[in-house]
């Protein structure tokens, strides 16, 4: 972050969701000192928010502009959506899912650490034929040169089923792929990581943390703006050309706040 002679504009966003932790669980937690480092290295959204609880409505949320009547966590064969999304608005060749441990492409039933109930492409209609070839397995050596890529750590990296620690260990051993590609140092990338809800599924409020790395994005900027999965659709619409959907239209816009255009 803090790059003076960063890109004039980002076209490559990358998203990576982590499980299940409010902001309290990690923010200065010894735990996630690697998710701190990036804190105080790049971009934090000290005010960020999600949607509901369970996981899957979130998820829904942050790539469709709303919850589409979701509220469990059942399986693609349950909710069949078709609702306008970013995947069918960016369309074939534009966007990939990675995610970790998917015995196969687009795979819509759980198989060991794989859960799809946190790999949305999965659940909308409108982009199963895209979904065999974009939806796929996290590799060692991934490629982020799809305008949007979306990273689904298994149930053991996302800190589902293990540690705070366990998962940001991941998060220092993957993170660092995004920052080393061609498109992340061209100046024309950023990632956000944040957590899909917090732990605590009485609270409305929902606080989690959530992270602006990017070239373009000021050493240890820190806002205070109320942000949520909403505001994380909107921005990568905003970044990406794309009309703005559902509640997206009506959430604050990252950009500004993090110098992203």
């Amino acid at each position: 972050c803090g790059v003076a002679s960063a890109a004039p504009r980002i076209d490559h966003v990358v998203w990576i969701i982590m499980e299940n932790h409010g902001r309290g669980q990690i923010v200065n937690n010894t735990q996630a000192a690697y998710f701190n480092s990036l804190r105080k290295k790049c971009g934090y959204a000290s005010n960020a928010h999600a949607i509901t609880h369970p996981s899957l409505p979130n998820y829904i949320a942050m790539t469709s502009g709303g919850t589409q009547g979701v509220t469990d966590s059942g399986s693609p064969a349950t909710h069949r959506l078709s609702a306008a999304n970013l995947f069918s608005q960016l369309g074939s060749g534009r966007w990939r899912t990675l995610a970790e441990s998917m015995p196969s492409p687009c795979y819509r039933s759980n198989s060991g650490t794989y859960v799809p109930r946190h790999n949305p492409a999965t659940y909308f209609t409108n982009v199963a034929s895209q979904c065999a070839t974009q939806n796929i397995r996290l590799t060692a050596t991934p490629s982020f040169s799809a305008p949007f890529t979306l990273i689904v750590p298994d149930q053991r990296s996302n800190t589902h089923d293990t540690s705070i620690a366990y998962g940001d260990q991941w998060l220092a051993r993957f993170v660092p792929k995004v920052i080393n590609s061609a498109q992340y140092q061209s100046g024309r990338t950023v990632l956000f990581i944040t957590y899909d809800e917090d732990e605590n599924a009485g609270n409305t409020s929902n606080p989690i943390a959530t992270l602006v790395i990017s070239p373009r994005t000021p050493a240890g900027r820190v806002s205070t703006s109320y942000f949520t999965h909403y505001s994380l659709l909107r921005t990568t619409e905003e970044l990406l050309g794309l009309p703005l959907l559902g509640k997206a239209r009506a959430a604050y816009s990252m950009k500004g706040s993090f110098r992203l255009g």
